[in-house]
């Protein structure tokens, strides 16, 4: 656990040591808030509220999937890589190391969404809930944590920005996160179960109010999990093996 720490600790020094990393991750959700939350869902509490919970699966997508996946790629250009992965301690803790300091960026990247939230609109939750939802943004962290690692370690840093930015706005808008829940376009509705944003934005709904989520939704999630835990492990393996061959 105490690797793990320094490992986390580092990560984030690196990160605020380049502080548009930080506020980027935050912007585009703030962004979102105020120009599609605030004007359209703003003054009705139930609907402000299921919007709220979408940006927050927005901005968790969004720090993830570039942090980890642009991030990692940068980090396997530099001679530092390397020396790291010949100390004894194993990949373990820089694992769990750079996952920690990634949910803390993540955390983060909400308080620009929770602070529009709660100045401009009329949305409302009770303590209990808040409690769940911080939970369950560490629940769908999973998902896109591992797509982030998956481009990181599968692709060179000029190619991850590229399909990191490619796989970006497709995710967020087919899975209905810049729509109410059973109000988006009907080709979405159609293709959105089977995408991981759907299924974290509809856990999202749930812990904020009266949301039931559909199994179809949060089964594929869990496929999703599943299948990018194995394109993960792939990429760093091969990785690996093409360092030290």
């Amino acid at each position: 656990m105490k690797l793990t720490l320094v490992h986390a600790r580092y990560q984030l020094l690196e990160t605020v040591r380049i502080p548009i990393a930080v506020v980027g991750s935050a912007f585009f959700p703030a962004a979102a808030m105020l120009f599609f939350v605030v004007p359209f869902a703003g003054d009705d509490p139930t609907p402000a509220t299921f919007a709220t919970a979408a940006m927050v699966t927005f901005s968790v997508l969004s720090a993830n999937i570039f942090q980890y996946g642009v991030g990692v790629a940068e980090d396997r250009a530099q001679p530092w890589d390397p020396y790291l992965r010949t100390l004894p301690v194993g990949s373990a803790p820089r694992f769990a190391g750079r996952v920690l300091a990634g949910l803390l960026l993540s955390y983060f990247s909400l308080i620009p969404v929770l602070l529009i939230a709660a100045t401009l609109t009329e949305a409302r939750i009770s303590l209990p809930g808040f409690a769940l939802a911080a939970g369950t943004v560490a629940v769908i962290s999973v998902p896109f944590t591992l797509m982030g690692l998956t481009i990181g370690y599968a692709l060179p840093s000029k190619a991850a920005i590229v399909v990191a930015q490619v796989l970006f706005f497709p995710l967020a808008f087919g899975g209905g996160l810049l729509s109410a829940p059973g109000q988006a376009p009907g080709f979405i509705e159609v293709i959105a179960p089977y995408l991981p944003t759907r299924g974290a934005v509809e856990l999202m709904w749930a812990s904020v109010g009266d949301f039931r989520p559909d199994p179809l939704s949060v089964g594929m999630l869990a496929v999703w999990v599943a299948v990018l835990a194995a394109l993960a492990g792939w990429a760093y393996r091969r990785d690996e093996g093409r360092r030290f061959t």
